[in-house]
């Protein structure tokens, strides 16, 4: 039986990560040994967090660009808080991430302005005041404090790491969101055609706050993981995760115009991306010049998954 385009397109990033890992573990055979794949699963639970969050802004057909200012700036806010607040730190951090996405969402659907643009401005505000309050440098996380209060990230579970432990709880959670509950599948119809989620009576403004504020929520999450892995925060510890968590929602299939694809193709992407970035770092290339892959990557998957129907002029 023949397979479809639109098949193929659904698959590809699977088949993909089949291959590269085939690649890769047939070039060092020790990539593909238990241990490794753990400690490739630890080096992508912050990367998928983070893209779980953008996942449900492109459902809508918007974009998230804050989310690494988000992130780091929840890292320097656990940093800081950590000696004095202990547990609550974490929890003061998560809900300032939220509280910053949410405001993303308002001023999205109160002014009327493209989410790129306001997410960027938002970004820029979220970088400047945790240049501010950290000084611009890096705080240290005390490894006593780090290991009585973020065992939950620095830890292991049965042998397994803790921040894996994290990312699949993610995981499942926001499976649920997305395929069980009326949230799911009125973001969905919003990406779908906004018009006509309007006319079926969806509070769609309701819908994209909540949308910004998960997204901004788990890029905190995923700022508080970096910290306890790191044992510090800085204003600038996420700048370079904003293009492969893009990619990885992307290169999993998830439609830049919204309403197709999902949290297990995230996963997928997220996965293909850290396997590209373990092949180039094997390879000797540099940190810098991997953003050029994923800058490539990312107009190859663009390329791929958009729907032109709903964008019959490109601007």
């Amino acid at each position: 039986m023949p397979i479809s385009l639109s098949g193929f397109r659904s698959q590809a990033p699977l088949f993909a990560l089949i291959v590269l890992v085939a690649l890769i573990g047939g070039y060092d055979p020790g990539f593909i040994h238990p241990g490794a794949i753990l400690g490739l699963l630890a080096d992508t639970s912050t990367l998928f967090v983070m893209a779980t969050g953008i996942t449900f802004v492109l459902l809508i057909g918007g974009i998230d660009l804050s989310s690494q200012a988000v992130a780091s700036m929840a890292s320097v806010i656990v940093a800081l808080l950590l000696p004095a607040y202990g547990f609550w730190a974490f929890p003061i951090g998560l809900g300032l991430g939220i509280a910053t996405g949410a405001l993303s969402g308002l001023l999205h659907t109160w002014l009327r302005l493209p989410s790129f643009i306001v997410t960027l401005a938002v970004g820029g505000v979220v970088t400047s005041v945790t240049m501010l309050a950290s000084n611009n440098r890096s705080i240290n996380i005390d490894a006593a404090e780090r290991d009585a209060w973020l065992g939950w990230v620095t830890g292991h579970t049965g042998g397994i790491p803790n921040e894996v432990c994290v990312a699949f709880v993610v995981f499942m959670l926001c499976i649920f969101l997305h395929r069980k509950t009326p949230f799911g599948r009125f973001g969905n119809a919003i990406g779908a055609g906004e018009p006509a989620a309007w006319a079926s009576g969806i509070n769609v403004n309701r819908i994209k706050i909540m949308t910004f504020a998960i997204s901004a929520g788990l890029a905190a999450l995923s700022g508080i993981i970096m910290a306890g892995r790191l044992s510090s925060g800085s204003p600038t510890l996420a700048n370079e995760f904003l293009l492969p968590a893009i990619a990885a929602v992307l290169v999993g299939g998830t439609a830049l115009t919204g309403g197709v694809g999902g949290v297990w193709r995230t996963l997928i992407g997220a996965l293909l991306v850290s396997v590209v970035r373990i092949g180039m770092t094997f390879v000797g290339v540099s940190v810098f010049a991997q953003q050029i892959v994923f800058g490539v990557i990312l107009i190859i998957a663009v390329a791929f998954t958009i729907d032109r129907s709903k964008l019959p002029v490109v601007k």
